[in-house]
């Protein structure tokens, strides 16, 4: 063993012990907050009402899991991410207390630096372990999230594969694209709109291009959001419309969790996927795009069979 190797390992060792304790800490922090609201309202100086006892039970509950889930997790960097989510809800809190004249701001002053110890605590904690310092002998932690969707087109397969295999036609219906452009050899520019107004852009290429029945693609290295998938081109029963099977596999910051939050605002890209393929559909059958989810199934072909049920695994 190098010695690169053993330093990396005194450091994951260190990054471990902090979680673990963050783990108890939030469960302890939980209880207390759970079975003594009162006690705890009048510690950090804010009113001791059923209000705030109520909001302090739902914060303890919250805490439990948290640390439930970092102390039974192998991997509990989305659990450390939850916990900075949950931070920030208390700071925000806490600055809504200091705003009441019931209640007494040298206590919240004193609970708010706590809690900004702890914040930043538990962000580097969640960042060691979001950059892989579970790597083992050049392992790097899976923390990605896969999502399968579907959708029927009456329209054949040449023609549903030549659309989408001109890469300009998708921001067309994937609303969260501003553009795609082909750079030659099989390589493209993407640049998209992201959560909270941020602009994210990547470079893929195409890894399997089987024509009318394949597209397959992977980002290239330095992407701000890693992915991967596959779009396949399926001719239904007796070359009545096509079936549309999308497989994606994206790296989310923040891990699990951060998909669940994306997820929670509708803008996780399982319900992206699902949302710009209805779209496709569109476009594809009709030439455009209507409004009214309605005029979808409206349209669909008679004999179309039922879309196949979303998948997503972590």
């Amino acid at each position: 063993m190098d010695f690169a190797q053993q330093q990396r390992e005194s450091q994951n060792e260190a990054v471990d012990q902090i979680a673990t304790g963050l783990g108890w800490f939030s469960i302890g922090l939980g209880l207390t907050e759970i079975l003594a609201p009162g006690s705890l309202a009048r510690f950090i100086g804010v009113s001791d009402d059923d209000g705030n006892r109520s909001l302090l039970r739902f914060y303890g509950i919250r805490e439990v899991a948290a640390g439930v889930g970092i102390l039974t997790q192998p991997r509990p960097a989305g659990w450390l991410w939850g916990r900075v989510a949950g931070d920030l809800l208390d700071l925000a809190s806490l600055g809504n207390a200091m705003k009441s004249d019931r209640n007494e701001p040298s206590k919240l002053t004193a609970a708010t630096t706590a809690v900004v110890g702890v914040t930043a605590l538990d962000v580097y904690c969640a960042r060691q372990l979001s950059n892989g310092h579970s790597q083992q002998a050049g392992v790097a932690e899976d923390s990605g999230v896969e999502v399968r969707k579907s959708v029927f087109i009456n329209r054949p397969p040449e023609e549903v594969y030549r659309f989408w295999h001109n890469f300009q036609n998708l921001p067309r219906f994937m609303t969260y694209l501003e553009s795609v452009q082909e750079t030659g050899n099989g390589r493209s520019h993407w640049v998209a709109n992201a959560t909270g107004g941020r602009r994210v852009e990547w470079d893929a290429e195409i890894t399997d291009d089987q024509p009318n029945s394949l597209l397959a693609w992977r980002s290239l290295e330095g992407s701000d959001i890693p992915n991967s998938g596959s779009v396949r081109f399926e001719a239904a029963p007796g070359n009545r419309g096509t079936y549309v099977k999308v497989e994606m596999r994206y790296d989310p910051p923040g891990g699990a969790v951060g998909a669940a939050i994306a997820k929670l605002f509708g803008t996780e890209p399982g319900q992206q996927i699902d949302h710009d393929l209805r779209l496709f559909k569109q476009i594809i059958e009709t030439g455009e795009i209507v409004k009214s989810d309605a005029s979808i199934h409206s349209g669909m072909h008679p004999a179309q069979p039922p879309a196949e049920n979303e998948e997503v695994t972590r």
